[in-house]
């Protein structure tokens, strides 16, 4: 027995405008898509997705959506510019806070398993780090990229970030126990640029270098990032960044786009990654996130210009 995804029609909506993100909460009941500069948020339910909201407060595209699990608050960003929204007492989400600073494009966000700390990542090449007190503030920017910053990861124990750029590098950041500041210790220089990295546990992660048909994997040896092994896959062009790796830790799989396709790959016991599926949308204008459970893979692609949702099914 293997699981696949398999599409599943009934829950197919269509949506002419670019979808650039896409996310589904804790309890999946709730799926938000971007539109243009506006957010759409559907009842997830029964086969079937009803419209229940229109977000607008952004001025420019929005780029990145993300559900917090615990507070089910909704962390939105677009041009320089993230918005939280919390749910109110009718279940609508309504801004709560807008975080300025960032100059420009917001492509990548993150929030620790704690969800005091948010991190984000964007075209003016700056890291921020996002701390509550009684709202969110900006404590402290890593300034070491010297392009676009493309993804971002935190590993298990949440002391460690990658993340990657149109450098060429990949940055280990490391927090400090005592100061709580975070310091890039290592750079690593690649001969191609990546829009997606994601760690596997404490020490492994995973990096899809860009227009290539190989994944690379990364260890973690000493405080030094070291290269142990590639994975072929299929590519096809591939110049959009968005749509990030994920890994699901309860089934060992990492869902990964690269160009046209979308891989689920395994992470064996051995600390080997086998390919279990490939699914080929034909355009690598495609953006999409998998629930938090692996059920659900959720996406938009430019030939179908449908939100499809397909579920993992035993075959």
């Amino acid at each position: 027995m293997c699981r696949i995804y398999k599409l599943i029609q009934e829950y197919s909506i269509k949506q002419h405008e670019v979808c650039y993100a896409l996310d589904i909460n804790q309890e999946l009941n709730m799926l938000a898509i971007s539109c243009n500069k506006s957010i759409n948020i559907f009842e997830f339910r029964n086969f079937k997705l009803n419209l229940l909201q229109i977000l607008i407060e952004h001025t420019n595209l929005v780029f990145c959506l993300s559900f917090m699990k615990k507070s089910n608050q909704l962390i939105s960003c677009g041009n320089n510019q993230i918005i939280i929204w919390q749910i109110n007492e009718y279940k609508q989400l309504i801004c709560k806070q807008k975080l300025e600073g960032h100059a420009n494009v917001v492509r990548c966000v993150l929030y620790n398993n704690t969800e005091d700390l948010i991190i984000s990542g964007s075209d003016d090449m700056k890291i921020k780090f996002w701390h509550i007190s009684q709202e969110w503030y900006c404590r402290q920017t890593i300034e070491d990229h010297t392009k676009s910053v493309l993804a971002l990861s935190l590993n298990e124990q949440q002391n460690k970030l990658i993340s990657c750029s149109h450098d060429k590098q990949i940055l280990l950041s490391e927090i400090s126990e005592q100061t709580k500041k975070w310091t890039v210790k290592q750079k690593i220089n690649l001969e191609q640029y990546g829009f997606r990295l994601c760690f596997i546990n404490n020490d492994i992660f995973t990096f899809q270098p860009n227009n290539i048909e190989q994944m690379y994997i990364f260890e973690i040896q000493n405080e030094k990032i070291v290269k142990k092994s590639e994975l072929n896959i299929f590519c096809g062009y591939d110049n959009y960044s968005l749509f990030p790796q994920k890994y699901i830790q309860a089934k060992g799989l990492l869902i990964s786009k690269n160009g046209c396709y979308v891989h689920i790959i395994k992470f064996e016991d051995n600390n080997l990654f086998t390919l279990k599926q490939s699914i080929n949308f034909g355009t690598q204008i495609l953006y999409g996130i998998v629930s938090d459970d692996g059920n659900y893979l959720i996406t938009w692609d430019q030939i179908s210009k449908q939100v499809q949702v397909r579920k993992q099914i035993e075959i």
